[in-house]
């Protein structure tokens, strides 16, 4: 048999595919939501680039409250950095979507672009800081923290204390050290 050769669609996923089977059980309704929400997914994927490509390359947005505009301008005012991935270990490490650390007023920054409508949770930055504290070995009880969540044209001041960071940080060191000696046992 000579199968058919779909070069231009090799390494891609269809929206309707076999590996991701469960829409076999949706009626079209739900199959509509499905793709819509995955489209939304991508949008937010792409408003990501954007904003990083425009906080590195210091290009401002327009002046306005919307939730983007916000985001990059607070990102480029503080003069943080975008999408710096935060690493403990081969089991716990992420991507800020901007951070920055001042080494003379001991305050960190992380600001995180949710684009979707599910209302985000500041526990997402706390980890961040935590990640930031065990990689670059810093004490949380000796730096103030400025966590934000950019959101529905809203900004979401993330209350924590140190000692909430702190027990993040434990608990990164404790799962880490878990599931690590349990892939070296699989």
């Amino acid at each position: 048999m000579n199968f058919n050769k779909h070069y231009a669609l090799e390494g891609k996923h269809a929206f309707l595919s076999a590996s991701k089977y469960s829409w076999v059980r949706y009626d079209s309704t739900k199959v509509k939501a499905a793709y819509l929400n995955a489209q939304a997914q991508e949008q937010g994927t792409r408003l990501h680039k954007l904003a990083s490509d425009m906080i590195k390359n210091n290009v401002k947005a327009a002046k306005s409250k919307k939730t983007f505009n916000s985001f990059v301008n607070d990102a480029i005012g503080y003069r943080m950095e975008s999408e710096q991935i935060l690493y403990y270990s081969p089991v716990c490490f992420g991507t800020a979507d901007a951070i920055m650390f001042d080494e003379k007023t001991r305050m960190l920054r992380i600001f995180d672009l949710k684009t979707g409508i599910t209302p985000a949770h500041v526990e997402q930055l706390m980890i961040y800081a935590a990640l930031f504290c065990l990689e670059y070995n810093y004490n949380p009880e000796s730096i103030d923290f400025d966590l934000r969540i950019y959101q529905s044209d809203e900004i979401i001041q993330a209350d924590c204390s140190a000692e909430d960071i702190r027990d993040i940080m434990n608990k990164i060191r404790d799962f880490s050290e878990i599931l690590e000696k349990m892939g070296d046992n699989i």
